[in-house]
């Protein structure tokens, strides 16, 4: 009789943990695939990075052209002569000219990449033309009239940052 009992326990445990398992291991079974997965597919073609920027606007090509004005105005005010004023020193203003057109005409770089590439692109170069045009124009002639115009670009650098950021 305690033979029976054993038995019993033994036939119920046993089927209890197959029942068990079946319940535990069937679901992993199917979640495991003897196959590789397919390879993902391209949904749009890769395109070169220069290719987008090219396509992308103008700002590249305005940018290696500005790089390239900013280089041979530093080699100038370098080497050329600049006139004297006792006032302030000339050549500061003309360095500091010639770095805020070489920063912005780097960041023309990244206009294309903006999502709105016009307005900031558009900001930069006038705040070249004015800021940095406007200390150039000074550090070379002398001249004070366009000192005016040398906040007004150094807020257009300002605002074509915030586009940047927009």
């Amino acid at each position: 009789m305690i033979q029976d009992a054993i038995n019993g326990a033994h036939y119920l445990l046993t089927a209890t943990a197959k029942g068990f398992g079946s319940l535990v291991f069937k679901p992993i079974e199917h979640l495991v695939t003897k196959e590789p997965p397919p390879p993902p597919s391209i949904i749009m073609p890769q395109t070169p990075l220069w290719k987008l920027a090219c396509d992308s606007g103008y700002f590249v090509k305005l940018a290696g052209i500005m790089g390239a004005a900013a280089v041979a105005l530093g080699a100038y005010g370098a080497h050329g002569h600049l006139p004297h004023d006792d006032k302030i020193d000339l050549k500061d203003v003309f360095d500091r000219a010639n770095k805020y057109h070489f920063i912005h005409s780097l960041a023309l770089l990244g206009v294309p990449l903006c999502r709105y590439p016009k307005i900031s692109g558009t900001f930069f170069v006038l705040g070249m033309f004015m800021f940095s045009g406007s200390c150039y124009y000074l550090a070379l002639t002398g001249d004070r009239s366009y000192n005016r115009i040398t906040p007004v670009g150094g807020i257009c650098f300002i605002i074509g940052w915030l586009a940047m950021a927009l």
